[in-house]
């Protein structure tokens, strides 16, 4: 008796085998032809996640790419190790979770250390990142604000994630937090004039809003 789940999107039919049972299971699935190539799926305590939404165009996906060009010139200028944008397969097991960040940092350190491994897919070529990088960065839709701002929350603490970054640009007033881990969980470094510091990076940033050319949104990360 086939007990698959079939998941019915707007867009598509995700099938989830029926032996995908846990971390272990999923990560082996992901390596596997049927594994979906469109939308977001992860593995979070037990539960797969399916994010199947559109992702807007100025508050989600000019977002991304803001922060991936800034940083990942910022890491490559001073040689700090590996920015990665949301193609990224992240695991970490002591937390249970698999999924896709939609930007990681790994320092060198972290590297050398082993504290984050990368991994090479079943038919070659590294596929998949496992361990606790030193910063991820989730920007919040329509379909994800549960799973960022409360789930992933605790998900990255546990994974030992030194900084967890969070941006929701889907209203006027603009919400970028850096949280920080601690013993007791992540603090939000506090603001200066809307400038945020990291431990990570050594730097402080600030996320402006403003207009385009043609009246759309367009958001500038700025780094001192």
């Amino acid at each position: 008796m086939n007990t698959n789940l079939t998941v019915l999107t707007e867009d598509q039919e995700v099938n989830i085998p029926s032996w995908v049972v846990d971390l272990v299971s999923f990560r082996r699935w992901s390596d596997q032809e049927d594994f979906p190539d469109t939308g977001r799926i992860g593995y979070i305590r037990g539960k797969v996640w399916l994010d199947m939404g559109k992702e807007q165009l100025f508050t989600h996906i000019q977002v991304k790419d803001e922060f991936t060009e800034v940083l990942r010139r910022l890491v490559r200028k001073n040689k700090l190790g590996l920015y990665f944008s949301d193609g990224l397969f992240l695991t970490n097991v002591p937390a249970d979770i698999s999924g896709n960040p939609d930007g990681t940092f790994i320092s060198n350190e972290s590297l050398a250390t082993a504290r984050v491994r990368l991994l090479e897919g079943a038919k070659g070529g590294y596929t998949e990142v496992e361990g606790s990088p030193d910063m991820v960065l989730e920007v919040v839709s329509r379909s994800s604000v549960r799973k960022d701002t409360k789930v992933l929350h605790e998900v990255y603490w546990d994974a030992g994630i030194q900084e967890y970054w969070l941006v929701d640009a889907r209203k006027p007033a603009l919400r970028f937090d850096i949280f920080r881990h601690t013993a007791k969980g992540y603090v939000s470094s506090p603001k200066q004039a809307g400038w945020l510091n990291s431990k990570v990076f050594g730097k402080s940033f600030r996320l402006a809003q403003s207009k385009g050319p043609m009246g759309y949104p367009k958001f500038t990360l700025k780094i001192r």
